[in-house]
């Protein structure tokens, strides 16, 4: 029991970071339409800034100074890059952010090196909270945990709830009418790329002495970021944080389990000892499989659901 209760509250921080990684992506997709591909790394590059600013100062000043610094640099890339391209339609931008994330990950490289750097998670949350089954859980990961949903009310506030949510949902949809009504609608554009930028900087900071930072931690958790967005609807800030619980549970769970995937379904009352066409399917071990699983759920709600667990985009 106590250590199913610890791969639950495992899988249900690895969940939340997924959450604070794609929220960012979410708003960009759902205000902009835009699949920004360098998403994560302005992710990485949250956790690098904020590894020189602990560095020189202190993790909480980085918590604050990093964050609009990548949202700074979001800004910048959506007035002198996206905005150039965003006439040439949507294959345009997506090449434009491929092509910036791999100048990200390159820049990152020169100034920081090729190696791990030592971020590390800040004194004053470097102590257990409690324990479970004799195995110390970190105060740090419940900040975590804090941290995201802080993250969701107050994103989940401002675009349902206040005049600025308003303004920039209608920006999308009728920007014309928006912008006869004297609101600067490129600006507003400009502010949701730097907002939903900052957040992932912000996830970056938080994630990134957790687990490690990294030139490959962009690579990581790209492509999941992009299956948690799909699958809770595209622009749907609920929906992606129910994605992201869904596959940060099922997939930290996945990789304690120990046994073939024979198995497994065999407990389930689903016995495949006799189908030999896949005889060397069903031997593979589940924690084996476990990368996988974010992207076989995707194909799941997809084939029940195309428009994802909450969305109302249709393009």
């Amino acid at each position: 029991m106590d250590q199913l209760l610890l791969i639950l509250l495992n899988g249900l921080v690895y969940g939340l970071l997924l959450f604070m990684l794609s929220s960012g992506l979410t708003l960009i997709v759902g205000m902009m339409g835009v699949l920004n591909f360098a998403h994560a790394s302005f992710y990485m590059l949250g956790a690098y800034v904020a590894f020189s600013i602990s560095t020189l100062m202190n993790f909480w000043v980085a918590l604050i100074v990093a964050p609009l610094v990548v949202g700074a640099l979001g800004a910048l890339v959506e007035q002198y890059g996206l905005r150039a391209v965003h006439k040439h339609g949507h294959l345009a931008e997506l090449l434009f952010t491929f092509g910036l994330a791999m100048i990200i990950g390159e820049v990152i490289q020169l100034i920081w090196g090729r190696w791990p750097v030592a971020y590390r998670v800040p004194e004053s949350l470097d102590f257990p909270l409690f324990s479970i089954g004799g195995t110390a859980y970190p105060a740090y990961r419940m900040f975590m945990m804090g941290v995201s949903l802080f993250m969701f009310v107050v994103l989940y506030a401002t675009l349902a709830r206040t005049r600025l949510g308003l303004v920039v949902r209608a920006a999308l949809t009728h920007p014309d009418m928006v912008a006869m009504l004297g609101h600067n609608v490129p600006r507003v554009f400009t502010m949701v790329f730097a907002g939903g930028c900052a957040l992932a900087g912000l996830a970056g900071v938080i994630a990134g002495n957790a687990y490690q930072t990294d030139p490959g931690m962009a690579l990581a958790l790209g492509a999941i970021v992009f299956a948690v967005v799909v699958m809770g609807g595209l622009g749907s800030i609920s929906g992606a944080l129910i994605a992201s619980l869904i596959i940060g549970l099922v997939q930290t769970v996945s990789i304690g389990l120990d046994m073939k995937l024979s198995t497994a379904l065999g407990r389930i009352g689903l016995h495949v000892d006799g189908i030999t066409a896949l005889s060397d399917v069903w031997d593979i071990s589940i924690n084996r499989a476990a990368p996988v699983v974010p992207f076989l759920l995707l194909v799941i709600i997809l084939a029940i659901n195309p428009r994802g667990l909450a969305g109302s985009r249709s393009s």
